[in-house]
């Protein structure tokens, strides 16, 4: 049985931020759940002051990233009136900054998304993997900063588009057994290439999962057989061998734990 709270959320920006902060911490406690109510774009009096009643209604932690001052310190005086404990998440790594660089901070909302060279990177890096999403467009494959090889089901295209997120051109190449890879594949020089595995009880049951959404026509008996599935997983293991790629094994990583470990590769790499 598990113990649920209340974790509020209030941002002046998008909350990405303090989305993934809360639930890090959340996530260290595995006895209890945390209920989120996420409040983004809160940037003046009449919108803050209606969030705090809602928090009024449904007490909890209060975790926030408002860097106007006024602001702060109501959230801090509702909270301490309500009894409820409230925590400014960038409010200490700021203050460390400003020992460290000896210059006070700006202080501007949503400084972090700004539409400069970087966001533009990312957005092309995102068009290029949907592009190249299950081995398409393999002519220019060449120009990926990584390509991701593996069976049906090892979450190859979720984290192509993690990895985009991040500004890192990434096509992904499905292995099929007995057909050859692109040879396009074989020649590119450029790009990471990476071969993602999993065990086979894990594709087995995520290939189980897939089926349930399949047409009344669809025959998956091969698709989930542990059988086929290992010979699928022998068969990607000899090519990465063959070629010298790096294998992740996905089974008990998290999509970001998976793009950390590439990311993590790619200087080792070079």
């Amino acid at each position: 049985m598990k113990n649920y709270f209340h974790l509020h959320l209030i941002s002046d920006s998008t909350g990405e931020t303090l989305i993934a902060a809360g639930r890090a911490a959340a996530a260290q406690f595995q006895s209890s759940q945390a209920l989120e109510h996420v409040y983004p774009l809160v940037r003046n009096r009449k919108q803050l002051m209606a969030v705090l009643d809602a928090i009024d209604g449904a007490p909890g932690i209060v975790l926030y990233t408002i860097v106007d001052r006024e602001l702060s310190e109501i959230i801090d005086q509702r909270c301490r009136e309500m009894g409820l404990p409230c925590v400014s998440v960038l409010e200490p790594i700021i203050d460390l900054f400003q020992s460290y660089l000896g210059a006070p901070s700006r202080r501007r909302v949503g400084a972090q998304h700004v539409m400069d060279a970087d966001y533009f990177a990312r957005i092309d890096a995102l068009n290029f993997t949907m592009d190249h999403d299950d081995g398409q467009l393999p002519a220019d494959i060449d120009e990926a900063d990584v390509i991701l090889v593996g069976i049906s089901r090892t979450s190859k295209t979720p984290t192509s588009i993690y990895l985009a997120n991040r500004g890192i051109k990434t096509a992904n190449v499905p292995i099929v057994l007995g057909v050859p890879l692109p040879e396009r594949l074989a020649q590119a020089t450029r790009p990471l290439i990476v071969g993602l595995i999993a065990t086979t009880d894990r594709i087995s049951q995520v290939r189980e999962n897939r089926i349930l959404g399949q047409t009344q026509d669809f025959r998956g008996d091969d698709y989930t057989d542990r059988a086929q599935i290992a010979e699928e997983l022998k068969y990607a293991r000899a090519i990465c061998a063959r070629n010298n790629w790096p294998m992740i094994d996905v089974t008990r990583r998290s999509i970001e734990e998976t793009a950390a470990a590439i990311v993590a590769l790619r200087p080792r790499l070079r």
